[in-house]
């Protein structure tokens, strides 16, 4: 195989995923050059041009969502960036209890990969309304772009070394121990959770507005009008009084019209 992509294929493929999916690729050449390789060679193409070519003919796009799935990276894990999940559980949390009247709570954990973020959510509502719980709806959204990773976030299945930072009473209370050693997320709480594909580029469609939106350590791969864009439009879909969580190694315009509240937390007012 031609082991070079030509300029022209990765100028193509940069604009199509830039104005499609607002991920900016234009300096990540090697990374895109090193995650197209395998599938080129899997699918017994000689070059990259003649990839490339063929993924942008194919009228059913899976080999364009194939791309996609190789392109952006889903490193995620139980409780990354604790002190958010605290906040949820110490201010969000008794703050809706107090205040929601019709006992309805709309989280949407957007670019939520294998579903790591959206369960702690789940369980820590859980844990958190015990009894009282059965008054509440408080499914959780969770999408992503990455159909391979909804997939795996749906089954909902964990290996040991994924599971052993979470509280014994979690393991003990919300995970099922399969027989090849790893855990599956038990139903109750998989029930809390709806997982669909969404392209953060596309127009929010929501029947009810959100009291929480987290969209963590994906803007990174945004360019500033992109991300200012999403930024006003997750704004627009959240109630008066929601709260958006950041990925701490992401920022805000200043001129946004979230209030800060501390690291990576903003609020509605």
């Amino acid at each position: 195989m031609d082991d070079r992509l030509k300029d022209e294929d990765f100028d193509r493929l940069v604009r199509y995923i830039y104005n499609n999916y607002g991920i900016v690729l234009s300096n990540k050449r090697i990374l895109v050059e090193g995650r197209l390789a395998n599938i080129v060679s899997s699918k017994g193409f000689s070059d990259y041009s003649s990839y490339v070519n063929s993924m942008f003919s194919d009228p059913s796009s899976k080999e364009l969502a194939l791309l996609i799935n190789k392109l952006t990276t889903n490193h995620t894990f139980f409780m990354r960036e604790p002190k958010h999940f605290e906040y949820v559980k110490s201010v969000i949390l008794p703050h809706l209890e107090s205040t929601s009247k019709d006992h309805d709570v709309r989280i949407w954990s957007a670019a939520c990969s294998t579903g790591e973020e959206p369960y702690t959510l789940a369980m820590i509502i859980d844990e958190y309304f015990g009894i009282r719980k059965a008054g509440w709806d408080l499914r959780i959204l969770a999408t992503d772009i990455d159909t391979d990773v909804l997939e795996k976030g749906a089954k909902a299945i964990y290996s040991e070394d994924s599971v052993k930072s979470l509280p014994e009473r979690w393991i003990k209370n919300y995970f099922i121990k399969l027989p090849d050693g790893n855990y599956q997320v038990c139903d109750k709480i998989r029930k809390e959770v709806v997982f669909k594909q969404f392209n953060l580029m596309d127009k929010i469609i929501y029947k009810k507005p959100y009291d929480l939106i987290l969209c963590r350590n994906v803007m990174i791969y945004f360019d500033v009008k992109t991300k200012d864009s999403l930024i006003e439009r997750f704004y627009d879909v959240s109630k008066n009084g929601a709260y958006l969580f950041i990925g701490h190694a992401e920022n805000i315009s200043k001129t946004t019209r979230y209030s800060y509240v501390q690291p990576a937390i903003y609020h509605k007012k």
